[in-house]
C-alpha cells in the first residue's frame, strides 16, 4: 500500500531502524492495495543495499523461465520443451482429474516422489475438482490437504448435524429445522468408532465404521413417524412410534434410542441450570457422539475446534452486549439464553465464519500429503515442491488475476496518479502479471512439471487460454 511507504517515512525521519525488502518478480499482492514500485523509492532512504544470492538448489526458472515466456510470445519459433515438462491432455475435465491422480498414484507407489512433494496449482479451484481430487485420491490411500482452505462452517456435515442437535435441546428453535437436517443428524451421530491406529485415518469417514448405525433409509423412516416438528420444543419421539419398528434392526434402534435419551437428559439439565451455555452442550455432544476414544481425522478436528472456538468468542461477545444494555431480569436472561443460539446458528449457516480461527497443523501420515491450491495462496505462502501439476492450463484466468485483482485497484497506484487507464494498459498489465506468476511458479518446483489441460471446462465451453501453447510443445505424458 502507498500508506506503508509514507508511515515508513515518517519512522525513518525519527531515527527509527529498518530493513526492506523487494522482489523484482514478485508483486503478488499487486492488484490487492499493493504498490510494489512505489514502496521501492524507500530504497533512496537506505544505507546499505544488500543483493541476496539465490539458493544452491536448482529450479527449473534457472532453465525454463526464458523458454516458457518464449513460447508465449513467439511460439513459432520454438521447437520442444524438454522432458522435465510434460503434459496430461484429456477432454473432459472430469477424466483429467482422473489421470492427475492415477499419475500422483503410480509415482508415489514407485517411490519417484513422496506426497509432500507434490503441489496442484490451479488458477481458480472450485468445488467440484476439490471434491473429486479428495476422493480419487483417498481411494488409492493418497491424503489431500487444501492450502489456507476458508470455506463456511456450515459446509461440514457433521457441524450441521451438531447445530440440528442443539435444535432440540434450547426450545423455540424448531423453525431451525427440518426433515432432511433431523435425518443427516440422526445418521452422522450414529456412527460408531473403528478400531485405527494412532495416525492412520485420512478423513471423517475412514475413523469410523464404514456403515452408521443408522443408515440415511432407516434416517428418512425414523423421521417421518418419529419426529414431532415443533416451533418451541421439537421433539424425537419413541421408537416404537413407528408400526414397523422392529425391521430397523436391534442396531439402528439402539443408536437411536441412545440419541433420544441423551436429548433428554440435556433438556432436563437445561431446566435445572446445569447447562449453562450451549458451548457446554456442543462440547458434550462432540465427547459422547464423535470422540468416544476414536482418532478423529485433522480435517474434523480443524472443524470441530473452529466451531468451538467461534462458539466461545460469540458467547462471549454476546454476553458482553447485553451487559454494556443495564440491568434485565430474569426472564429477560432466560429469553436471552435462547436467543443467542438462533442467532448463532443464523450466522453459521449465512457462512459469515469462514477463517480459521487458531488452525493445528496435521501431523503423522496426515502430514504427508498432497498440496492443492490457487495460484494466489502457493505463491503468498512462500512454498516450494519437487513436482507441480499446473491444472487447467488453458483457462483465460491464468491472464485475467481474477479475484487477485480489484476492481479499479490500477487507479490508485501512485506511478499512474492522474493518468487514464486504457485497454492497452491493461493488455500490458495482464501480460506483466502472466510473466511474474509463470517466473515465479517455475522458481518454485525442481523436478518435474505437469501441464493439466482439458479442452472443455467445468462448465463445457472450450478452453484457448494464453498458456495453451505451452500444452502444444510439452512432451505427453507416457
Amino acid at each position: 500500500m502507498a500508506l506503508a511507504r509514507d508511515l515508513f517515512e515518517v519512522l525513518l525521519d525519527r531515527r527509527v531502524v529498518g530493513v526492506f525488502t523487494y522482489n523484482p518478480n514478485g508483486g503478488i499482492r499487486l492488484g490487492l492495495n499493493a504498490d510494489p514500485n512505489y514502496l521501492a523509492g524507500l530504497a533512496s532512504r537506505c544505507q546499505q543495499k544488500i543483493t541476496l544470492k539465490r539458493e544452491s538448489t536448482s529450479t527449473l526458472a534457472d532453465t525454463l523461465g526464458e523458454s516458457l515466456l518464449e513460447i508465449i510470445v513467439a511460439p513459432q519459433s520454438f521447437l520442444q520443451l524438454p522432458p522435465v515438462v510434460q503434459s496430461i491432455q484429456t477432454i473432459s475435465r472430469g477424466e483429467l482429474l482422473r489421470e492427475i491422480a492415477d499419475t500422483i498414484s503410480k509415482a508415489v507407489r514407485l517411490n519417484e516422489v513422496q506426497p509432500e512433494e507434490i503441489v496442484i496449482i490451479a488458477p481458480g479451484l472450485d468445488a467440484i475438482a476439490h471434491y473429486t481430487l479428495n476422493e480419487l485420491l483417498k481411494q488409492k490411500g493418497i491424503p489431500l490437504q487444501s492450502l489456507n482452505a476458508q470455506r463456511p462452517l456450515f459446509n461440514s456435515p457433521l457441524i450441521r448435524a451438531l447445530l440440528s442437535l442443539l435444535c432440540f435441546i434450547y426450545p423455540g428453535l424448531g423453525r431451525l429445522l427440518n426433515s432432511d437436517a433431523v435425518a443427516e443428524m440422526l445418521t452422522l451421530l450414529s456412527v460408531q468408532p473403528k478400531n485405527q491406529k494412532p495416525g492412520v485415518c485420512y478423513d471423517a469417514i475412514s475413523c469410523f465404521s464404514l456403515i452408521p448405525a443408522i443408515d440415511p433409509v432407516r434416517a428418512g423412516l425414523l423421521v417421518d413417524y418419529c419426529y414431532h416438528p415443533d416451533i418451541y420444543r421439537p421433539r424425537l419421539l419413541p421408537v416404537t412410534e413407528f408400526p414397523r419398528w422392529d425391521r430397523l434392526g436391534e442396531q439402528a434402534c439402539r443408536a437411536y434410542t441412545e440419541i433420544v435419551q441423551w436429548i433428554d437428559n440435556q433438556c432436563t439439565q437445561l431446566e435445572q441450570r446445569l447447562l449453562p451455555s450451549f458451548v457446554l452442550a456442543l462440547a458434550r455432544a462432540i465427547e459422547h457422539f464423535l470422540w468416544n476414544g476414536s482418532n478423529l481425522s485433522y480435517e474434523l478436528l480443524s472443524a470441530l475446534r473452529e466451531l468451538i472456538e467461534t462458539a466461545q468468542h460469540y458467547s462471549e461477545v454476546y454476553s458482553r452486549m447485553r451487559l454494556s444494555q443495564g440491568s434485565y431480569n430474569s426472564t429477560d436472561e432466560e429469553s436471552s439464553r435462547f436467543q443467542v443460539v438462533e442467532k448463532f446458528i443464523k450466522l453459521l449457516r449465512r457462512g459469515t465464519v469462514t477463517a480459521n480461527l487458531y488452525p493445528v497443523r496435521p501431523i503423522g501420515l496426515e502430514a504427508r500429503a498432497v498440496t492443492l491450491a490457487t495460484i494466489f495462496q502457493y505463491r503468498s505462502s512462500r512454498r516450494s515442491h519437487r513436482w507441480h501439476f499446473w491444472l487447467d492450463v488453458g483457462s483465460p484466468l491464468w491472464l485475467s488475476g481474477g479475484s487477485a485483482n480489484l476492481f479499479a485497484a490500477p487507479l490508485f497506484l501512485k506511478e499512474r496518479a492522474g493518468r487514464l487507464w486504457t485497454p492497452e494498459d491493461a493488455h500490458l498489465a495482464d501480460e506483466q502479471r502472466l510473466q511474474r506468476i509463470l517466473l515465479d511458479l517455475l522458481s518454485r518446483v525442481s523436478a518435474r512439471l505437469y501441464l493439466c489441460h482439458s479442452d472443455l471446462a467445468v462448465n463445457g465451453q472450450e478452453q484457448t487460454g494464453p498458456l495453451l501453447s505451452l500444452v502444444n510443445f510439452a512432451q505427453p505424458l507416457t
